[in-house]
């Protein structure tokens, strides 16, 4: 199948291919089949296959490797999901990564002398699959696979009809039958991780009770429920756990850059648990206007490639931070000591310095393996305090002119983001406050010009990171965030010209595209629905090292260097440059799989950012349980056929006003325009409503509102 020398393979047979190969193939199977060799070829194969993404064409799903757009193989694997009013058995692909739901199957047994058992509800079988001419699928089923064991987590429950499990997904509509194995107890209200069993017959499904987790009314129910429910790993290993004890600071500045003289910073939020970058910035001279420093801890000097730390490290693959607690990625003596940089502590770092044109124009770097000593612990509203005039006595002790070098740093930053066009979308960000009596708080957190300030320069630190490595030919962990998909970008043209805004229909839609649309929703009365409208069109961000580069910056090359303390990507670009610049020891192990990694990496970083949140919408929940009947402010977030979800003014909580509750039913909802239409009624993204709360379940997070008033 080798493609004539020189010549690539036409998109017709690069589309045929990928959808022949069994499974997903990716861009080194393609170039292995018709025989692309060369760098340039290779790179000239990669444009090819994006503007076939771009273009809806193919899909791009786990580490980066291609199929057909929104197709289903000739055979998978598939999961019972329901039985349908025939009793048939309903299922979904187990690996699904088209655009929208996945496609339902119904199952049938493959013909032959001994038919398969009908498979039940939450068990698995490998189906020859084909559409139906009426649309749908339907399956026939080769060959049922083992159970996987799957937990959950819910609250058992003594009821009239027997004892039931009440799940703590609100996706999950009905409860299940409690199965307790001898030698277990649990209490009403108890918090429970419990493993669903196959169902082939009518009824509550069951669910055999693995342990108790707690009470629902535990202060930290809320974040027991999600590590339990997403499988977050919560023990050390004892070798990791000896490793970290045995770790000792480093004693002297010898093979490193002495930046202890350099009064560094740390800024963070003032309940921040760990203190991974620091930062300094001074006038520059010649062509730079401004030279800054940015450190960051050097957490390869203590977790060195294929040890305990490291495996343990890379199986979580980030911290995870909870109202109540952290699940760190690293041993406390590491994440919380030795490899935070604490005020007045000497810490070993790797510094990167920039020198910045007065344009925002990187025009130069340096990184150096060092040894530093922080200056001060600072927080956000110290340093914009200071800035407006009112310093603290924090600041007050620094050396004069260090906050002004680092807000002059950061406008220079800030021009040079404006010109690429890069999004700067509003979502105002809750912060949750547990109180010693068990209530709890919740509020927006507040954004101040100092929380760009820090963003800026660690963006600027990670492109020099990644320009870095490119330069030395060292492979790259990138920061990846793909284009828009058309769907994506239709869906929000039709919103926006609902509201009188367009957005070009040129297939090669640039970031400047968007941010224009944000810059014009200006002040107006839709801005919060346009900001949300375009946060939702845009792709999910991953790593890997195909370089695609980071549509919401507007950057060509980018990756993530400033936190490897809790992000385990931005250790493997700190060893990548210890490796690249012969910086000492520490350096990556040979023969690393990046595209592999990076797919897992991926995946451990949504499941903690699902986690985080489900927990947050938990408190919420029961934050409002207390406050049933009230009645609140708040705009349409999202909408569809179940009604409008409404979000909270200042608490930022949301919630669903269902269909069933707005006067003027039955409603129609038109995706296009992203509005919800009845008799003599429409509701659209960004409207203002005044609600009640109906319903709070701090177990699933669901808050139920009623309409509290109507001027349509």
């Amino acid at each position: 199948m080798a493609a004539d020398d020189g010549a690539l393979p036409s998109r017709e047979e690069l589309l045929a291919f990928v959808a022949e190969c069994p499974g997903r193939v990716g861009k080194r199977d393609i170039a292995r089949a018709f025989g692309i060799a060369g760098s340039a070829r290779r790179a000239a194969l990669g444009r090819l296959l994006g503007e076939l993404r771009h273009e809806g064409l193919l899909a791009a799903g786990r580490g980066r490797r291609l199929q057909p757009k929104g197709a289903l193989p000739s055979e998978a694997a598939v999961e019972v999901v329901a039985l349908d009013d025939e009793g048939n058995a309903v299922a979904e692909p187990v690996c699904w990564r088209g655009e929208g739901p996945p496609p339902r199957i119904v199952l049938t047994s493959a013909a032959g002398r001994r038919p398969l058992p009908a498979p039940g509800i939450g068990e698995r079988a490998i189906a020859r699959l084909r559409p139906l001419p009426g649309g749908g699928w339907q399956g026939r089923v080769r060959r049922l696979l083992p159970t996987v064991e799957r937990q959950a987590v819910g609250v058992f429950r003594r009821t009239a009809r027997g004892e039931r499990i009440q799940p703590a997904d609100r996706r999950q509509a009905h409860d299940w039958r409690a199965v307790v194995p001898q030698g277990l107890t649990a209490d009403d209200g108890d918090l429970v991780l419990v493993e669903p069993l196959s169902q082939r017959r009518f009824g509550p499904v069951p669910a055999r009770v693995l342990r108790r987790l707690g009470h629902r009314s535990d202060p930290g129910a809320a974040s027991l429920l999600a590590i339990a429910a997403h499988g977050i790993p919560t023990a050390f290993a004892d070798a990791a756990l000896a490793e970290a004890r045995a770790a000792q600071p480093v004693a002297g500045a010898r093979g490193r850059e002495d930046l202890r003289p350099l009064p560094l910073v740390t800024i963070d939020d003032d309940d921040a648990r760990d203190h991974d970058d620091a930062v300094f910035a001074e006038a520059g001279d010649g062509a730079a206007a401004w030279h800054a420093v940015v450190a960051i801890a050097d957490v390869a000097h203590y977790v060195r490639p294929g040890s305990a730390l490291d495996r343990t490290a890379r199986q979580r693959g980030n911290s995870v931070y909870f109202p109540d607690r952290v699940v760190a990625m690293l041993p406390e003596r590491l994440s919380n000591d030795l490899c935070s940089l604490l005020a007045g502590r000497e810490r070993p770092c790797i510094a990167v310095h920039l020198w910045i044109g007065g344009d925002g124009t990187l025009i130069r770097w340096r990184f150096a393996r060092a040894l530093m000593r922080s200056a001060a612990r600072l927080s956000y509203d110290d340093v914009q305090a200071h800035r407006d005039g009112t310093p603290g006595e924090a600041t007050a002790r620094l050396p004069a002119g260090l906050i002004g070098a680092l807000y002059g740093a950061y406008e220079a930053l800030r021009q040079a983001r404006e010109r690429r066009g890069a999004l700067d979308i509003e979502r105002p960000e809750r912060r949750v406050t547990l109180q010693d009596d068990g209530g709890v708080e919740v509020t927006a957190r507040k954004r101040h010009a100092s929380h760009r300030l820090i963003e800026e320069l660690m963006i600027a630190a990670n492109v020099a990171a990644a320009r870095t490595l490119e330069a030395k030919r060292m492979p790259v962990m990138y920061r990846l965030h793909d284009r828009p998909s058309p769907e994506k970008a239709d869906e929000l043209r039709g919103f926006l010209e609902s509201l009188g805004l367009s957005l070009r229909r040129s297939p090669g839609l640039r970031p400047g595209d968007f941010a224009q649309v944000l810059k014009r929703a200006g002040a107006s009365e839709h801005r919060h629905a346009i900001h949300e409208a375009v946060l939702r069109s845009q792709a999910q961000a991953e790593y890997g090292p195909e370089r695609i580069g980071h549509f919401g910056l507007a950057l060509t090359a980018y990756s993530h260097f400033t936190s490897p303390i809790r992000r385990y990507a931005d250790l493997v670009v700190h060893r990548s440059l210890i490796a690249a610049l012969g910086l000492g020891d520490g350096g990556p192990a040979p023969g690393a799989d990046f595209e592999e990694l990076g797919a897992h990496l991926t995946a451990t970083e949504r499941r903690a950012m699902r986690a985080e949140r489900e927990t947050v919408d938990r408190y919420l929940a029961r934050c409002m349980a207390d406050r049933i009947g009230a009645v609140m402010a708040g705009r349409v977030c999202g909408l569809g056929r179940f009604g409008l979800i409404v979000r909270l003014d200042g608490l930022e909580a949301e919630g669903l006003l269902p269909a069933r509750r707005l006067p003027g039913g039955p409603f129609r909802f038109d995706e296009r325009r992203r509005s919800l239409r009845g008799r003599g009624v429409a509701w659209r993204l960004g409207d203002a409503v005044t609600v009640a709360i109906a319903e709070a379940n701090p177990v699933s997070g669901a808050v139920i509102f009623e309409l509290a008033s109507c001027d349509r």
